[in-house]
């Protein structure tokens, strides 16, 4: 589990099942000042991205169908594709990259 999920104040984030789940895994909720997006840009840019190129350009006949082509989407978002942001590396080679730096200075 994670210590805590940091989102803004949609109505799916503040209502109380997510507040019990919250509770109940000793998971702190971590809320974005409200009217301030640029506190999560970063959050808010991959959804954008999820929704744009996965999520609304095609049905799902099912829940099986929409979590293998969410992640064959994931899959390709962080092992394939490059990001500019990332100095043209992929979230993987970028992770790995870090990871590989932080063991040098330990």
């Amino acid at each position: 589990m994670p210590k805590y999920v940091r989102t803004d104040h949609g109505t799916e984030f503040v209502s109380r099942i997510v507040d019990q789940w919250a509770y109940q895994h000793r998971v702190s909720m971590d809320f974005t000042r409200p009217g301030k997006p640029t506190d999560n840009g970063h959050v808010k840019s991959f959804n954008g991205r999820l929704r744009e190129e996965c999520l609304n350009t095609r049905w799902f006949g099912s829940i099986d169908e929409a979590q293998r082509e969410i992640d064959a989407w994931r899959k390709d978002y962080n092992e394939t594709r490059p990001h500019r942001t990332l100095g043209g590396l992929t979230p993987s080679e970028y992770a790995a990259k870090a990871a590989n730096a932080s063991r040098k200075l330990a």
